[in-house]
Protein backbone atom coordinates (compact mmCIF):
# COMPACT_ATOMS: atom_id res chain seq x y z
CA UNK A 1 0.00 0.00 0.00
CA UNK A 2 1.19 3.72 -0.73
CA UNK A 3 2.06 5.74 2.27
CA UNK A 4 1.18 9.11 1.89
CA UNK A 5 2.18 12.18 3.57
CA UNK A 6 -1.21 12.97 4.81
CA UNK A 7 -1.25 9.19 6.70
CA UNK A 8 2.27 9.94 7.83
CA UNK A 9 0.97 13.56 9.04
CA UNK A 10 -1.51 11.71 11.40
CA UNK A 11 0.00 8.88 12.90
CA UNK A 12 2.90 11.62 13.79
CA UNK A 13 -0.20 13.79 15.35
CA UNK A 14 -1.87 10.70 17.32
CA UNK A 15 1.75 9.47 18.73
CA UNK A 16 4.11 12.18 18.46
CA UNK A 17 6.43 10.48 17.15
CA UNK A 18 8.96 11.48 14.54
CA UNK A 19 7.75 11.88 10.74
CA UNK A 20 10.34 8.99 9.65
CA UNK A 21 9.35 6.75 12.53
CA UNK A 22 6.20 7.07 11.41
CA UNK A 23 6.74 6.62 7.75
CA UNK A 24 8.56 3.72 8.92
CA UNK A 25 5.98 2.10 11.55
CA UNK A 26 3.04 2.68 8.08
CA UNK A 27 5.17 0.83 5.78
CA UNK A 28 5.84 -1.87 8.51
CA UNK A 29 2.33 -2.32 8.85
CA UNK A 30 0.95 -1.97 5.27
CA UNK A 31 -0.54 1.28 6.33
CA UNK A 32 -2.74 0.06 9.23
CA UNK A 33 -3.15 2.65 11.08
CA UNK A 34 -3.79 1.30 14.61
CA UNK A 35 -1.28 -1.41 13.84
CA UNK A 36 1.29 1.30 13.09
CA UNK A 37 0.81 3.07 16.61
CA UNK A 38 0.74 -0.82 18.24
CA UNK A 39 4.13 -1.04 16.62
CA UNK A 40 5.54 2.81 17.58
CA UNK A 41 4.23 1.91 20.96
CA UNK A 42 6.33 -1.31 21.40
CA UNK A 43 9.38 0.09 20.15
CA UNK A 44 9.15 2.79 22.67
CA UNK A 45 9.05 5.44 20.29
CA UNK A 46 5.34 6.64 20.68
CA UNK A 47 6.45 6.54 24.54
CA UNK A 48 9.87 8.02 23.93
CA UNK A 49 8.26 11.45 22.62
CA UNK A 50 5.54 12.14 24.81
CA UNK A 51 8.35 12.77 27.05
CA UNK A 52 10.30 14.65 24.66
CA UNK A 53 9.94 18.03 26.36
CA UNK A 54 10.91 16.65 30.08
CA UNK A 55 14.24 18.36 31.32
CA UNK A 56 16.91 15.28 32.08
CA UNK A 57 19.28 17.23 33.46
CA UNK A 58 20.23 14.27 35.62
CA UNK A 59 22.75 11.44 34.61
CA UNK A 60 25.84 9.62 34.57
CA UNK A 61 29.00 9.89 32.94
CA UNK A 62 31.39 7.21 31.80
CA UNK A 63 34.09 5.89 30.75
CA UNK A 64 35.62 2.60 28.76
CA UNK A 65 39.09 2.34 26.77
CA UNK A 66 40.03 -0.75 24.57
CA UNK A 67 43.43 -0.78 23.71
CA UNK A 68 44.76 2.41 22.57
CA UNK A 69 41.42 4.13 22.56
CA UNK A 70 39.43 5.35 24.96
CA UNK A 71 35.68 7.33 25.21
CA UNK A 72 34.28 9.46 27.89
CA UNK A 73 30.17 9.89 27.61
CA UNK A 74 27.38 11.43 29.02
CA UNK A 75 23.72 10.30 29.39
CA UNK A 76 21.31 11.77 30.53
CA UNK A 77 17.60 11.45 32.53
CA UNK A 78 15.51 12.75 34.61
CA UNK A 79 15.86 11.50 37.69
CA UNK A 80 18.80 10.53 39.97
CA UNK A 81 16.90 7.38 41.26
CA UNK A 82 17.21 6.32 37.41
CA UNK A 83 21.04 6.11 37.30
CA UNK A 84 21.40 3.46 40.07
CA UNK A 85 18.71 1.79 37.47
CA UNK A 86 21.16 -1.99 36.31
CA UNK A 87 18.69 -1.11 32.63
CA UNK A 88 20.36 2.63 32.85
CA UNK A 89 23.66 1.32 33.74
CA UNK A 90 23.81 -1.43 30.64
CA UNK A 91 22.68 1.04 28.34
CA UNK A 92 25.68 3.52 29.54
CA UNK A 93 28.66 0.83 28.55
CA UNK A 94 26.49 -0.11 25.33
CA UNK A 95 26.84 3.21 24.34
CA UNK A 96 30.43 3.65 25.25
CA UNK A 97 31.00 0.26 23.41
CA UNK A 98 29.73 1.55 20.09
CA UNK A 99 31.38 4.63 20.02
CA UNK A 100 34.22 2.77 20.89
CA UNK A 101 34.18 0.66 17.57
CA UNK A 102 32.11 2.88 15.31
CA UNK A 103 33.94 6.43 15.73
CA UNK A 104 31.13 8.96 15.32
CA UNK A 105 32.06 12.22 14.82
CA UNK A 106 28.73 13.94 16.72
CA UNK A 107 25.75 12.82 18.68
CA UNK A 108 24.01 13.17 15.58
CA UNK A 109 25.80 10.94 13.58
CA UNK A 110 26.01 8.35 16.15
CA UNK A 111 22.46 8.22 16.66
CA UNK A 112 21.93 7.23 13.09
CA UNK A 113 24.30 4.20 13.06
CA UNK A 114 23.16 0.93 13.60
CA UNK A 115 23.84 -0.71 17.25
CA UNK A 116 21.47 -4.14 17.17
CA UNK A 117 21.33 -5.59 13.84
CA UNK A 118 18.31 -2.77 11.99
CA UNK A 119 18.13 -0.67 15.01
CA UNK A 120 19.74 2.44 15.56
CA UNK A 121 21.13 3.88 18.34
CA UNK A 122 18.42 6.26 18.52
CA UNK A 123 15.99 3.72 18.57
CA UNK A 124 18.27 1.50 20.96
CA UNK A 125 17.52 4.99 23.24
CA UNK A 126 13.57 4.95 22.55
CA UNK A 127 13.37 1.64 23.81
CA UNK A 128 15.22 2.20 27.01
CA UNK A 129 12.85 4.98 27.97
CA UNK A 130 10.16 2.56 27.36
CA UNK A 131 11.36 0.61 29.95
CA UNK A 132 13.12 2.82 32.17
CA UNK A 133 9.77 5.21 31.83
CA UNK A 134 11.99 8.51 32.10
CA UNK A 135 13.68 10.83 28.71
CA UNK A 136 16.96 9.65 28.39
CA UNK A 137 19.75 11.15 26.06
CA UNK A 138 22.90 11.18 25.04
CA UNK A 139 24.43 14.24 25.78
CA UNK A 140 28.06 14.26 24.74
CA UNK A 141 30.99 12.20 24.62
CA UNK A 142 34.91 12.42 23.45
CA UNK A 143 37.33 9.84 21.71
CA UNK A 144 40.54 9.64 22.48
CA UNK A 145 43.50 7.67 20.99
CA UNK A 146 46.85 7.10 22.57
CA UNK A 147 50.26 6.04 20.61
CA UNK A 148 53.35 4.37 22.27
CA UNK A 149 54.25 6.08 25.46
CA UNK A 150 51.47 7.90 26.50
CA UNK A 151 49.02 6.32 28.84
CA UNK A 152 45.35 7.35 29.31
CA UNK A 153 43.93 9.25 32.87
CA UNK A 154 41.23 7.72 33.75
CA UNK A 155 38.47 9.16 36.65
CA UNK A 156 35.18 9.40 37.55
CA UNK A 157 33.76 10.89 40.98
CA UNK A 158 30.31 10.42 42.90
CA UNK A 159 29.85 7.55 41.21
CA UNK A 160 29.79 9.11 37.68
CA UNK A 161 28.61 12.19 38.46
CA UNK A 162 31.91 14.19 37.12
CA UNK A 163 34.18 11.83 34.68
CA UNK A 164 37.50 13.13 33.13
CA UNK A 165 39.62 11.66 30.32
CA UNK A 166 42.95 12.88 29.88
CA UNK A 167 46.01 12.07 28.19
CA UNK A 168 49.47 11.92 29.31
CA UNK A 169 53.00 11.74 27.25
CA UNK A 170 56.25 10.20 28.31
CA UNK A 171 55.01 7.58 30.01
CA UNK A 172 52.16 4.29 30.49
CA UNK A 173 51.62 4.53 33.99
CA UNK A 174 47.90 4.58 34.13
CA UNK A 175 47.73 5.51 38.19
CA UNK A 176 50.04 8.78 37.30
CA UNK A 177 47.47 9.60 34.34
CA UNK A 178 44.61 8.59 37.16
CA UNK A 179 46.18 10.78 40.01
CA UNK A 180 46.10 13.77 37.29
CA UNK A 181 42.48 13.20 36.29
CA UNK A 182 41.57 12.97 39.93
CA UNK A 183 43.02 16.86 40.45
CA UNK A 184 40.82 17.74 37.16
CA UNK A 185 37.73 16.30 38.59
CA UNK A 186 38.21 18.23 41.92
CA UNK A 187 40.21 21.69 40.92
CA UNK A 188 37.97 21.92 37.57
CA UNK A 189 40.88 23.60 35.34
CA UNK A 190 39.77 25.03 31.42
CA UNK A 191 43.66 24.33 30.22
CA UNK A 192 46.22 22.59 30.44
CA UNK A 193 48.61 25.30 30.76
CA UNK A 194 48.65 29.23 30.14
CA UNK A 195 49.43 29.03 26.15
CA UNK A 196 46.08 27.67 25.36
CA UNK A 197 44.43 30.35 26.96
CA UNK A 198 43.26 32.93 24.04
CA UNK A 199 45.16 36.05 24.23
CA UNK A 200 41.75 37.86 24.00
CA UNK A 201 40.71 36.47 26.63
CA UNK A 202 44.25 37.40 28.55
CA UNK A 203 43.91 40.65 27.51
CA UNK A 204 40.26 41.13 29.01
CA UNK A 205 41.07 39.57 32.15
CA UNK A 206 43.85 42.01 32.10
CA UNK A 207 42.08 45.32 31.27
CA UNK A 208 39.72 44.25 34.57
CA UNK A 209 42.49 44.09 36.83
CA UNK A 210 44.01 47.18 36.01
CA UNK A 211 40.65 48.92 36.52
CA UNK A 212 40.39 47.38 39.80
CA UNK A 213 43.69 48.22 40.76
CA UNK A 214 43.17 52.12 40.02
CA UNK A 215 39.53 52.10 41.39
CA UNK A 216 41.45 50.36 44.72
CA UNK A 217 43.62 53.77 44.41
CA UNK A 218 46.81 52.49 43.54
CA UNK A 219 49.50 54.78 41.48
CA UNK A 220 49.77 54.52 38.37
CA UNK A 221 53.41 53.51 38.30
CA UNK A 222 53.02 50.48 40.43
CA UNK A 223 49.71 49.50 38.59
CA UNK A 224 51.13 47.09 35.46
CA UNK A 225 53.38 45.26 38.31
CA UNK A 226 50.62 44.50 40.21
CA UNK A 227 48.21 43.62 37.21
CA UNK A 228 51.29 40.64 36.22
CA UNK A 229 51.01 39.01 39.57
CA UNK A 230 47.51 39.27 40.04
CA UNK A 231 47.46 37.42 36.35
CA UNK A 232 49.55 34.98 37.28
CA UNK A 233 46.72 34.00 40.13
CA UNK A 234 44.22 34.02 36.92
CA UNK A 235 46.26 31.32 35.29
CA UNK A 236 46.20 29.45 38.30
CA UNK A 237 42.57 29.23 38.34
CA UNK A 238 42.13 28.08 35.11
CA UNK A 239 45.27 26.42 34.15
CA UNK A 240 46.10 22.72 35.38
CA UNK A 241 50.03 23.10 35.04
CA UNK A 242 50.00 25.83 37.18
CA UNK A 243 47.45 24.35 40.00
CA UNK A 244 49.52 23.40 43.06
CA UNK A 245 48.84 19.43 43.04
CA UNK A 246 46.10 18.00 45.50
CA UNK A 247 47.93 15.21 46.42
CA UNK A 248 50.38 17.15 46.88
CA UNK A 249 50.06 21.01 47.54
CA UNK A 250 53.74 22.08 48.05
CA UNK A 251 53.92 21.29 44.10
CA UNK A 252 52.43 22.42 41.03
CA UNK A 253 51.09 19.83 38.53
CA UNK A 254 53.50 20.74 36.16
CA UNK A 255 56.54 20.31 38.09
CA UNK A 256 54.44 16.85 39.70
CA UNK A 257 54.37 15.17 36.27
CA UNK A 258 57.73 16.62 35.02
CA UNK A 259 59.45 14.67 37.44
CA UNK A 260 58.11 11.64 36.26
CA UNK A 261 59.54 12.34 33.01
CA UNK A 262 55.61 12.71 31.28
CA UNK A 263 53.55 16.03 30.04
CA UNK A 264 49.86 16.36 29.89
CA UNK A 265 48.85 16.54 26.12
CA UNK A 266 45.18 17.41 27.15
CA UNK A 267 41.97 16.70 29.04
CA UNK A 268 38.15 16.63 28.47
CA UNK A 269 35.69 16.96 32.40
CA UNK A 270 32.66 16.58 32.15
CA UNK A 271 30.04 17.32 35.45
CA UNK A 272 26.90 15.76 34.50
CA UNK A 273 24.20 18.50 34.11
CA UNK A 274 26.76 21.73 33.34
CA UNK A 275 25.07 24.32 31.54
CA UNK A 276 21.73 23.25 31.28
CA UNK A 277 18.21 24.06 32.49
CA UNK A 278 17.33 22.23 35.56
CA UNK A 279 13.93 20.86 36.80
CA UNK A 280 12.85 22.86 39.84
CA UNK A 281 9.84 20.78 41.55
CA UNK A 282 7.52 22.68 43.82
CA UNK A 283 6.94 19.59 46.58
CA UNK A 284 3.62 20.97 47.46
CA UNK A 285 1.99 21.25 43.88
CA UNK A 286 2.91 17.93 43.12
CA UNK A 287 1.46 16.36 46.21
CA UNK A 288 -1.59 18.56 46.04
CA UNK A 289 -1.97 17.48 42.20
CA UNK A 290 -1.82 13.49 43.31
CA UNK A 291 -4.47 14.44 45.72
CA UNK A 292 -6.67 15.99 42.87
CA UNK A 293 -6.27 13.15 41.15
Amino acid sequence: MAITAQMVKELREKTGAGMMDCKKALTQTDGDMEKAIDYLRENGIAKAAKKADRIAAEGLTFIATEGDHAVLLEVNCETDFVTKNDQFKTLLNDLAQHILTNKPANVEEALEQKINGDQTVGEYINAAIAKIGEKISLRRFALASKENNQAFGAYTHGGGRIGVLALLDGTTDAELGKDVAMHIAAVNPRYVSRDAVAAEEVEREREVLKTQALNEGKPENIVEKMVEGRLGKFFEEICLLEQSFIKDPDQKVKKYVSDKGASVVNFVRYEVGEGMEKREDNFVDEVMSQVKK
